[in-house]
């Protein structure tokens, strides 16, 4: 396969893990930007909603793309539920200590993690899509006669990557208009402002919190449910999605969804084009010279940009400094 339609696939696999990392990242910033909180336990609220996803497609009977289609709602509702709960229990009793709720929340990882070890154990279980099609994609070139259409053999991808990419956008617009249009968005934005302003108008903020905090958590079960077809959900596979999310909310901006998702983008594209395009230029500029790239190098390169970020514009890309 030429260099191009290479190019268009590992972008397409790129805009998948940009689709699903945006929704992770999403609710960490909408945790940090409304209460101040540092949610370490997101990873393992990731990692539930993929194994819930495979009980519940398990257990439903049926043909499988209805197991599916339980576990795309079921899942991010019990794992909003039991973040909303954990906030309740756990982080309301601590007074959202910024120190405290660090240490809280690596509480409720490990706790999360090890019961998932001891029920659901430590095999990878994969969950059978809605569909997937494999569907051939064409490739335009220059030639003789002007430009021309063809079809580069292995250049294709699945309907239900389509599906993610298009399923992930059009949740993050339900974000930003719950955000923006709606009265419970203005309670967040308010109590995000100021929070004893808020107590003051008689906004129920400790309600607001665990909203947010619920939400926040089902936003990252939905991201893991979505790519559990794709990848198998494991019990330890929250570390990365964790990783990926702080790194994209640190460059965005802490509380900026638009920064968020454009750093989600950002990182997700890079993760898949770095293996292409360096091994290309290191053949153009080095012929020759075989060097392997390894699938960390492009997470290295991420955690150099969020050194570089921290330095030079701590607030983030799209982030406000401090008034």
């Amino acid at each position: 396969m030429d260099f191009g339609p290479y190019l268009m696939l590992a972008s397409l696999e790129g805009a998948v893990t940009a689709a699903v990392l945006a929704l992770t990242a999403i609710g960490l910033s909408l945790v940090f930007g409304v209460m101040r909180v540092v949610n370490v336990a997101h990873g393992e609220f990731f990692m539930l909603g993929a194994v819930l996803a495979w009980w519940v497609a398990s257990h439903v009977g049926g043909p499988p793309a209805l197991g599916f289609v339980a576990a795309l709602a079921i899942a991010p509702l019990a794992v909003g539920g039991l973040a909303a709960l954990a906030d309740m229990t756990v982080l309301k009793r601590v007074a959202y200590d910024p120190e405290r709720t660090i240490v809280a929340t690596i509480g409720i990882l490990y706790i999360i993690q090890q019961v998932t070890l001891m029920t659901y154990g430590p095999e990878a279980r994969p969950v059978e899509p809605l569909f997937n099609t494999r569907l051939a994609l064409p490739w335009v070139e220059w030639g003789e006669s002007g430009l021309q259409l063809y079809w580069p053999w292995g250049l294709s991808t699945t309907s239900y990557k389509l599906f993610v990419i298009g399923a992930a956008a059009a949740v993050l617009v339900g974000v930003w208009l719950l955000m923006a249009r709606t009265r419970i968005g203005l309670l967040m934005r308010a109590t995000q402002l100021d929070r004893e302003m808020a107590l003051a108008f008689g906004i129920p903020v400790e309600r607001v919190y665990a909203m947010v905090f619920g939400i926040g958590g089902a936003l990252a079960a939905l991201g893991a449910v979505l790519i559990v077809p794709i990848q198998q959900a494991h019990y330890l596979m929250g570390g990365d999605p964790l990783l990926l999310s702080f790194i994209v909310v640190i460059i965005g901006g802490l509380g900026s969804l638009p920064g968020t998702v454009a750093a989600a983008i950002f990182i997700g594209l890079s993760d898949s084009l770095t293996l292409v395009i360096l091994p290309w230029l290191l053949n153009y500029f080095l012929p020759g010279l075989e060097i392997d790239v390894s699938p960390t190098l492009s997470k290295i390169l991420a955690t150099l940009l969020v050194a570089l970020v921290l330095v030079f514009r701590p607030q983030g890309l799209f982030g406000t400094g401090a008034k």
